[in-house]
């Protein structure tokens, strides 16, 4: 909340899911880049843990600035800039045989409609 974090890395197997739900909003609304890595063991082993829920990178040795740029970089540009367009095409836009029956039977009435006023 107070943008110290450079970079914000959280688990997806966190259990009670509630306890990192809040946090992509909160660094989309706050401008800090986050991604979301497979598992909390893992993420776990990068701060000497069993497991961790999330890790925020707020400061790295000089000689390590580099390499948290180019992280931070691809982090952006895969999550952060894509989100919306990974939203738009959640689903992929094709209708279930239900759906697609109802739109054609609409169509068929709307059709039939027009070619009585014609």
């Amino acid at each position: 909340e107070k943008k110290k974090a450079q970079l914000v890395i959280i688990a997806n197997d966190v259990d009670p899911i509630e306890m990192v739900m809040f946090l992509p909003a909160l660094c989309r609304k706050m401008g800090v880049p986050y991604c979301i890595v497979k598992n909390k063991s893992r993420l776990g082993r990068v701060c000497r843990r069993k497991t961790t829920s999330c890790v925020a990178i707020t400061q790295v040795e000089s000689n390590d600035r580099s390499s948290l740029t180019k992280l931070v970089e691809s982090v952006k540009t895969n999550y952060n800039d894509r989100g919306d367009e990974i939203k738009r095409h959640w689903g992929g836009g094709s209708l279930g045989s239900k759906s697609a029956a109802k739109v054609a039977k609409v169509e068929k009435a709307k059709a039939k409609e027009i070619a009585m006023k014609v």
